[in-house]
């Protein structure tokens, strides 16, 4: 039997391992779920037949080796910084290595000996980075291969709630990493090109810089800008492209109110909070504002963002228990983004039962016969509960699809890769179809960003 390593059976694994279960028979697999958690990894087999949980702790290096010498392909979903010593471990043992994270200069640095042992090192084939990268060079090689020539290429990606589940005022919840949306557009100026021009936001302003986008049965929705939208400008083959923009999706009106914890402050993850384990939320709120000796907490928080207490605005710091003096933050030496994370998470976090939802959309804007046109691709995917979601699904069914094409000889190509040639995203892109992630591409008017001139 072909042997799959996979390490890690956190959130993000569920659907890939549920997927390559449901293929053992078929496909003569057997799956090795390694976790620090054993009582995880049993969980997420739930004592299949061509299973087996082990615990593994990756900092023993006897244990890590032993277990990725057995296998005949692994699958790494742990945090994108641990990836690289499994991946020398997958050099010296001759295995072929996937994962859903960002290629890292460290990683990059194995693709020469990688190809000379032909191991394929596939990397970026999760949701986004993955799904969007499969999706966008479908269409634009599709435009390339009639003569087309690219003008604007906008990519949007988000992870919101379903809406049969969108019950807070913020018309959101965590579907993913809480951190990662915590700090959010930090670590620079966003960057992109609009018609040939350099635009720079910085992090201040971000979100009051937003884009507006309509999906048909799901209504409208904004996007903010990614820190760096010309990240795989020259990977995609776009260097001469005059708009290349990258953004992620919330509902209307998220990103003015998280503008208002930006501006306070609570976002900032470079200084520890005194004292941050016993204060209350109402302390942690009144930190932010200017000392008063007659003003409650609640006027100095309207006085300094410019709300009325008639705002939805103010109805949302409301609705997350900022204000409450009895709530304790019980995090030793916290950032006030940890801490912000902490309150956050007891408002936004999904119950077993509620689901989340994927959206995607990509716009394409070409030139083909002297005419300016546009294709617009849409998908909408959405969970079934709290452990099968839809970002689970979206991030780990393309990385078990291309595990299997991998172990098939349907992959072949060797190297340190992401997921951008026919080999690799027509295939995927097709299976995944069958498993409700269906992209909808519509013809539309070309206007770029100079609809006077049409």
């Amino acid at each position: 039997m072909k042997s799959i390593l996979i390490i890690g059976a956190g959130r993000s694994a569920s659907s890939l391992i549920r997927y390559l279960l449901s293929k053992s028979e078929s496909e003569n697999l057997y799956i090795v779920v390694a976790d620090l958690s054993l009582a995880l990894a049993e969980k997420k087999i739930n004592n299949h037949p061509n299973a087996t949980p082990i615990a593994l702790n990756i900092f023993d290096t006897e244990e890590r080796k032993a277990a990725i010498e057995k296998a005949s392909i692994v699958i790494s979903m742990l945090p994108a910084y641990l990836h690289i010593e499994i991946a020398k471990d997958c050099l010296q043992f001759k295995k072929h290595l996937v994962t859903a994270s960002y290629i890292s200069d460290a990683m990059m640095e194995l693709d020469e000996e990688a190809r000379k042992n032909n191991l394929i090192f596939m990397n970026e084939i999760g949701l986004d980075p993955g799904i969007d990268h499969m999706s966008a060079m479908k269409v634009i090689d599709e435009i390339r291969s009639k003569g087309g020539k690219m003008l604007l290429f906008e990519s949007f990606c988000g992870g919101l709630v379903a809406p049969e589940s969108d019950n807070n005022l913020w018309n959101y919840k965590f579907t993913w990493a809480p951190r990662n949306v915590v700090l959010a557009g930090q670590g620079g100026a966003a960057k992109f090109i609009q018609e040939g021009t350099y635009k720079y936001i910085p992090y201040g302003t971000l979100f009051r810089r937003t884009e507006f986008l309509e999906v048909e049965g799901y209504g409208k929705f904004e996007a903010y800008s990614n820190r760096d939208s010309l990240k795989y400008r020259s990977i995609y083959g776009l260097d001469d492209i005059l708009t290349l923009y990258r953004g992620t999706i919330r509902r209307v009106g998220f990103s003015k109110a998280w503008n208002m914890f930006v501006q306070l402050g609570m976002t900032d993850d470079s200084y520890i909070m005194e004292d941050s384990e016993n204060m209350s939320y109402r302390q942690f709120t009144n930190s932010f504002l200017p000392y008063h000796p007659t003003d409650s907490v609640e006027i100095k928080m309207r006085l300094i963002l410019k709300i009325d207490q008639d705002d939805i605005m103010w109805d949302k710091l409301l609705e997350l228990d900022l204000f409450n003096p009895d709530k304790k933050v019980n995090l030793p030496n916290a950032t006030p983004a940890q801490i912000l994370e902490k309150i956050l998470t007891d408002s936004w976090t999904l119950e077993p039962d509620e689901k989340d939802m994927i959206v995607m959309y990509h716009k394409f804007g070409y030139e083909l016969n002297g005419e300016k046109r546009q294709i617009d691709s849409k998908m909408v995917c959405i969970g079934e509960d709290q452990t099968y979601t839809a970002m689970a699904k979206t991030v780990g069914l393309p990385v078990a699809i291309a595990t299997l094409l991998i172990l098939n000889g349907k992959i072949t190509t060797p190297g340190v890769q992401l997921p951008i040639n026919k080999e690799v995203y027509l295939p995927i892109l097709e299976e995944l179809e069958s498993y409700g992630v269906v992209f909808y591409e519509q013809n539309m008017p070309y206007f770029g960003y100079n609809p006077d001139l049409f």
